[in-house]
Parts: C-alpha cells; structure tokens; sequence
C-alpha cells in the first residue's frame, strides 16, 4: 500500500464516529477516494432504509478524503446531498473525486451506492466545497 493511503487509514481511525459506524477507507489516491460501510441494522429507520443521516455521513467524509488528496488536511464547508433511491442492501460504498481544485479550496462529487441481491444501485449524489485547514 501506499504512503498516502496508509495516512488516510490512520487519519480514519483517528475519527471515533468513523470507528463507531465500523467505515473502511478502501480507496485514498489523489484526487479520489471511497469509503465503505457494512450495513447494520442499528443504521435503519421506520421503512427499513439505511437513514440518511448515515448516507449524509458517507458522502461527507468521502468528499472531505478526495480533497485532502489533493490539498492535505481539510475541512467541509458547504455541502448539498440527494437522496435518489432507498438504500437498501449488505454495504454501501462512497466514492469522491475531485472536480476542481484551488491553493485553498475544492469542489468534490460523491456517489453512494447501495450493494445488495441486485448489485450496485445508486442512493444518492452530492457535491461539496472541501477547505484547507490552515496549521
């Protein structure tokens, strides 16, 4: 594994929400990542969905690791989420990538699809605005 991932790994567990929802990084490259989640059923509302408050988390996060590829550490400063199908499925898996990228901030796409018996099914799209975190 590489160097940048092996930081995105550590970074994640550095995160106690992240351990708390079990989130694996499972891909951390410039200017892309992906974070995956096992399903449980502590995650479910009322319909048997996965909530959107755990989709929400996913894209977040997922966007936030994209442009920390790209800028190092980084911070959410605006973020829009659709929610375009239930999520419903074993696991679901985030994927970012970078759309535009300055010396302080970036634009970030995220898709989070659901797997389950019928394969991959998109659940959700969102777009955000990635900010450097001046140290």
């Amino acid at each position: 594994m590489n160097e940048l991932f092996e930081m995105g790994k550590r970074i994640l567990q550095e995160q106690p929400f992240s351990i708390f929802l079990g989130a694996e990084l499972t891909v951390f490259e410039k200017g892309k990542s992906e974070i995956t989640l096992v399903v449980r059923e502590e995650f479910k509302q009322q319909h048997g969905f996965v909530h959107g408050g755990v989709i929400s988390y996913l894209a977040d996060n997922c966007l936030t690791y994209a442009e920390g590829s790209v800028l190092g550490d980084a911070v959410t400063s605006e973020y829009k989420i659709n929610y375009v199908r239930p999520a419903i499925g074993e696991r679901l898996i985030a994927r970012a990538t970078v759309l535009s990228s300055g010396k302080r901030q970036a634009v970030c796409d995220c898709r989070v699809v659901a797997i389950g018996e019928k394969g991959e099914t998109l659940v959700a799209i969102a777009q955000g605005t990635i900010s450097k975190v001046d140290q």
